[in-house]
């Protein structure tokens, strides 16, 4: 049974025609000449020609835009309007634009019962539809479902602002990040946390770092121990803007440093690996943040817990192989390599970890499964024989 449309929906319909004066002719034009033809949008049509937007809005995809009037730009500070439109900030311009646009064409009917919504920009919206006031983030929406030839217009009557502070600045604001950041620059991370990204960042607070043995922190940041605090920072990051409810569906996210962290609920709330999440979905200009009370400390294997890892699964994988059963095969050698790769192993050269994660793609693009066991087996046996060389050579130091 569809959700009832509420009383602004209907409403709207009835607005429209005063609003727009457009007669039924408007669903054969695109959005951007809706806009221009309904007079109430002229910053708008500007700015989306300021941002050389015109074209992706006139064409075949279709796209759901949060319309800010005229009125709604008159309450931005008119230098905020006239520096967006300089061609020199165009790119900060197309961010706030693009973070008014949804991919697709969304009815208020389909946007009734969500919470939030991923604009074009990358961020999130935050909606409330269900009330007396419906709101998108801050904003009010007025009128609902004009349709396009091209999309839909929800006319809004405040203009939404995306965050446009990167991670770094963000945490830098926040002011209970200084020893997370004082461990970023002592990485040499700083350009890359600044950079485009988007990354999401499991950010410990001071007090999380409190927590580990006195002398921990003083030893990661000298410049001997730069590795090994480069893997920790690097064991706090993901690729790309991975909110709560995306990471808990998941149940894991693959870290920066190859390795995963685990996601999930307890009595106290969302955990990743054994720290709280204390607060989540924190948008930043190149990413996402979630603050958590404890440091994320990389578990590693060994090269003789590899070694062991990987002798196993051939003593398995062997006989089964022999017997006909390939794919079963195949199961249990990408099970050992997913799980060396998953966890990382101590001190073992990048090379090493980059053939691994080599053999582990060859494999998925082989479609036989006898010759994908091969190409796993003989990626085990060139991972064991390197591990056991580093093995050998440090204990005979």
């Amino acid at each position: 049974m569809n959700r009832p449309l509420s009383r602004w929906t209907l409403l709207s319909v009835v607005t429209i025609c005063s609003f727009f004066s457009l007669g039924l002719n408007a669903q054969q034009k695109t959005i951007v000449e809706t806009a221009v033809s309904a007079g109430k949008f002229k910053t708008l049509v500007a700015a989306v020609k300021a941002a050389g937007l015109v074209k992706t809005l006139s064409g075949h995809d279709k796209f759901t835009v949060f319309a800010p009037t005229d009125e709604a730009f008159a309450k931005l500070d008119p230098q905020v309007v006239q520096t967006l439109l300089k061609p020199e900030n165009k790119s900060a311009l197309t961010d706030v634009l693009t973070y008014h646009v949804l991919a697709g064409k969304i009815s208020a009917r389909d946007a009734y019962p969500l919470t939030s919504a991923k604009t074009v920009n990358g961020q999130r919206l935050k909606l409330d539809l269900g009330g007396k006031s419906p709101r998108v983030n801050e904003s009010t929406l007025v009128i609902t479902d004009i349709a396009c030839s091209n999309g839909v217009i929800h006319v809004i009557d405040s203009v939404l602002l995306p965050a446009q502070s990167n991670l770094v600045a963000t945490a830098s604001g926040a002011g209970n990040f200084s020893t997370l950041l004082a461990a970023v620059d002592a990485a040499g991370l700083r350009e890359v946390l600044e950079g485009p990204g988007p990354f999401t960042v499991f950010a410990p607070t001071n007090e999380a770092f409190a927590k580990l043995p006195k002398g921990t922190v003083e030893n990661l940041l000298k410049p001997e121990n730069k590795k090994q605090l480069i893997d920790i920072l690097k064991y706090h990051v993901v690729s790309g803007r991975v909110y709560d409810d995306t990471a808990v569906q998941a149940g894991r996210a693959g870290t920066l440093l190859g390795s995963s962290i685990e996601v999930g609920f307890s009595a106290e709330g969302l955990r990743i690996n054994e720290s709280r999440v204390v607060a989540k979905n924190l948008e930043t200009s190149n990413g996402l943040i979630h603050v958590i009370d404890q440091v994320l400390l990389p578990q590693k294997m060994s090269r003789r817990q590899v070694m062991t890892t990987l002798s196993g699964a051939i003593d398995r994988g062997v006989p089964i192989f022999n017997s006909g059963h390939h794919g079963r095969c195949c199961d249990i050698y990408m099970e050992a390599m997913m799980k060396i790769q998953k966890m990382g192993v101590e001190n073992m050269d990048d090379h090493s970890m980059t053939r691994l994660t080599r053999t582990i793609e060859d494999a998925r693009q082989t479609n036989s499964m006898t010759d994908r066991a091969w190409v796993l087996r003989r990626g085990m046996d060139d991972l064991y024989m390197r591990a056991s060389r580093m093995s050998s050579s440090i204990s005979g130091r």
